[in-house]
């Protein structure tokens, strides 16, 4: 059963921050799909058995601080 976990990402305003938060959030077990919004400044991630520490800990090997 997928699920869906919204975060809030300050700092990211270009097309570099939105590959870097893709990349790394991609790459973590059961995501499924990564969505960054750079206006709203959001990340949507939709997965199965999604771990939220692992994919805060993804985010801020990018470089950025989840909220």
């Amino acid at each position: 059963m997928s699920e869906t976990l919204v975060y809030s990402v300050a700092g990211m305003h270009c097309g570099h921050c939105e590959r870097a938060v893709k990349e790394e959030v991609a790459a973590v077990s059961g995501v499924e799909s990564v969505a960054v919004d750079l206006d709203s400044k959001l990340v949507t991630v939709v997965g199965d058995s999604l771990d939220d520490g692992v994919l805060r800990a993804a985010i801020e090997e990018a470089g950025y601080k989840a909220a």
